[in-house]
C-alpha cells in the first residue's frame, strides 16, 4: 500500500506523479501495490505524518485485506516510524528505505555494495528503536557504579564505528580508481547522465556495441561502465552512470559521489532524457540540481531527448476556441521553437530502440570531441578532418 499527501508546495498533479514513481519503485523492488491513499494536508502530522482520520482509514483497509507492507512516499522521521508501526502492526517503509533496498539488490560489485552499505548505515543510525536496559555493564571501583552502556548505546557504537570503517574502504577503493582513470591516458571522456529509465544503458550499447545490462525499470545500472569508442577515426572513453531521481535520499547522493566521479571528471556530457515523460522538464532540473552539487553543471553537454518513436502529443481541434493550449499539446517541432531552440546544436533527438537520428548523434558527439581533442593536441588537427 502506497501513502502520499497532497501540500500547498506540491499539487495533486505533482503528488500523483510522485505516486506513480512510487509505484514503479516498488514493483522495480519485487513488491505488489494493492491499494494507493492520498491526504490533503497543510503539513505532515508529527506524531504519525498523516491525520487520526486517515490513519484509522488505513489501518481498517489493513485488517480487511491483510496488507503486509506500507510504503510513504516521503521520508519519515524515526518517531513517526515508530508510531505509525504501532498503529498498522506491519511493515513500514518511506521513500528512502525503498531506495536503498532497491540499491541493495542492484549492487553487484564490491565498490557498490560498500556504497550501499554506508548508505544504510547512516540511514539506520537514528532509528534505532527501543531502550533496554538488561545488558547494562556494571563497572567496577569508587564512583564507577550504576548503570553502565545500555544496548540502544552498543548499537550506535557498533553502526558508527561501521560507519568509519566503511568511509575508510570508499577512500582506499577512490584511490584505486583514480590510479585506473588516470591510466587512461589524455583520451577524452564522455560521461552518459540522465534521470533513472530514460533508456542511457540501452544508447551506450547501440554506440559501443557493448552488453551493458539494461531493463525497463528504476535504477537497472549502478555500476559504472567505460567502453572505447570510436566515430571516424577519432577514439574516445565514453561512461554509463547511475541514474538520478527526484527526492534522492541524501544519504546516497553523500555515499555515490565517489561513483559521480566518471560524471565529474568528464570533458563532455550527454544529458539523456526521456521526452515521452509528462513532467521531463522536471526530471532535467533534477539532474542539473544533482550535477550542480557535484560542480560539473558546466561541463560542455549534450542535450539527448530519447525515445520520440513513442512521443504522442495531444491532438487539439483549430477550431476550439474554448480548450486551452498546454504543453501536452506540443508536437515535438513545437517543442524545438520552445527554450529547447535556444541551445543550438547542442539538443538532439533520437530514439535508441528504433536507432532514429543515431547517425546525426554520432556526428555531434564527433565533433564535440573532436573540437576537445584538438584544444588539448592541436598537432593532430590534420588527423581528425571536420565532418558536415
Amino acid at each position: 500500500m502506497l501513502v502520499g499527501v497532497i501540500t500547498n508546495d506540491q499539487g495533486y498533479e505533482k503528488s500523483m506523479d510522485y505516486l506513480e514513481e512510487l509505484e514503479f519503485l516498488t514493483v522495480t523492488a519485487g513488491g505488489f501495490v494493492n491499494k494507493i491513499f492520498t491526504q490533503k494536508l497543510n503539513k505532515p502530522n508529527p506524531k504519525t505524518f498523516i491525520g487520526e482520520g486517515k490513519i484509522n482509514e488505513i489501518r481498517d483497509y489493513i485488517k480487511d485485506h491483510k496488507v503486509k507492507t506500507v510504503i510513504f512516499d516521503d521520508e519519515l522521521t524515526a518517531t513517526q516510524e515508530r508510531n505509525i508501526s504501532k498503529i498498522f502492526n506491519c511493515k513500514i517503509l518511506d521513500r528512502t528505505n525503498l531506495i536503498l533496498d532497491i540499491f541493495a539488490q542492484r549492487a553487484k560489485t564490491s565498490y557498490a555494495k560498500t556504497q550501499v552499505e554506508l548508505a544504510q548505515c547512516q540511514y539506520l543510525l537514528p532509528r534505532l528503536k527501543g531502550m533496554w536496559t538488561h545488558l547494562e555493564r556494571q563497572k567496577g571501583g569508587i564512583g564507577m557504579r550504576g548503570p553502565g552502556e545500555t544496548e540502544i548505546e552498543t548499537d550506535r557504537r557498533i553502526v558508527r564505528n561501521k560507519i568509519s570503517l566503511l568511509k575508510e574502504k570508499i577512500k582506499s577503493i577512490d584511490k584505486q580508481m583514480h590510479t585506473q582513470r588516470g591510466n587512461r591516458g589524455k583520451m577524452v571522456r564522455v560521461a552518459i547522465a540522465g534521470y533513472t529509465n530514460v533508456g542511457k544503458s540501452t544508447l551506450m550499447n547501440l554506440l559501443c556495441k557493448s552488453k551493458v545490462f539494461a531493463e525497463d525499470k528504476l535504477f537497472a545500472t549502478l555500476d559504472t561502465t567505460v567502453r572505447k569508442l570510436v566515430i571516424g577515426n577519432l577514439p574516445f572513453l565514453i561512461s554509463d552512470t547511475v541514474g538520478f531521481i527526484r527526492k534522492l535520499p541524501t544519504q546516497l547522493v553523500e555515499s555515490f559521489k565517489s561513483t559521480l566521479d566518471e560524471v565529474r571528471e568528464a570533458d563532455l556530457l550527454m544529458h539523456v532524457v526521456d521526452i515521452t515523460h509528462s513532467n521531463f522538464e522536471e526530471h532535467k532540473e533534477s539532474v542539473e540540481k544533482i550535477l550542480s552539487e557535484i560542480n560539473s553543471i558546466n561541463k560542455p553537454t549534450i542535450l539527448v531527448f530519447n525515445k520520440i518513436d513513442n512521443y504522442k502529443s495531444v491532438k487539439i481541434d483549430e477550431d476550439d476556441l474554448i480548450t486551452e493550449r498546454t504543453k501536452m499539446h506540443y508536437s515535438l517541432d513545437d517543442w524545438k521553437k520552445t527554450w529547447m531552440g535556444q541551445l543550438g546544436n547542442n539538443v538532439i533527438f533520437i530514439s535508441a530502440i528504433e536507432k532514429s537520428n543515431i547517425e546525426q548523434l554520432k556526428k555531434l558527439l564527433y565533433s564535440k570531441v573532436r573540437e576537445i581533442h584538438i584544444t588539448r593536441f592541436p598537432y593532430n588537427n590534420f588527423l581528425y578532418p571536420e565532418i558536415n
